[in-house]
């Protein structure tokens, strides 16, 4: 579990290094979720990175590290449609997939949203809510709030 969990991350931070030359298409940050409807809630701590094919349309693949009693690991990737409400402020609807193991591995979907705020010129607080319906029967499908930062490059 812990060869998996360290070489996704290196992939992660791997692929968001690569491509950090497209000055203004990449972000990248850290996020806290809470995962709630699981029974007990679930802290997971982990990172992000965005990628925006045009000034609308990004990719968001993420790493979570689950706080619970048995550790494990959220692994999501949403696209998301971004809406510019004003100066610094953005809306998005997200959709995506996701695979994680709270309490066993299973497969399911991410559908929610969220917003940015420009705190800088390059770094922007986020936060966001999003259901994860599960394609297992055992487990009930968790909500997920998010909050997070990302430095724009």
């Amino acid at each position: 579990m812990k060869k998996f969990l360290f070489s996704a991350i290196a992939a992660l931070f791997a692929v968001t290094a690569a491509s950090a030359q497209d000055a203004g298409s990449w972000a990248v940050g850290p996020r806290m979720n809470i995962y709630t409807n699981t029974g007990d809630a679930v802290v997971g701590l982990g990172a992000y990175g965005r990628y925006s094919f045009d000034g609308n349309w990004r990719i968001e693949p993420s790493l979570m590290a689950l706080l619970h009693e048995h550790c494990s690991l959220d692994i999501s990737c949403d696209a998301q449609y971004v809406f510019h409400v004003g100066s610094g402020w953005h809306l998005y609807p997200a959709a995506g997939i996701t695979i994680n193991d709270i309490g066993r591995w299973a497969a399911g979907l991410n559908i929610g949203g969220g917003f940015d705020v420009e705190v800088a010129q390059n770094w922007d607080i986020s936060a966001g809510l999003k259901w994860q319906p599960m394609f297992d029967d055992i487990r009930k499908n968790p909500v997920v709030i998010s909050v997070g930062a990302s430095y724009k490059f």
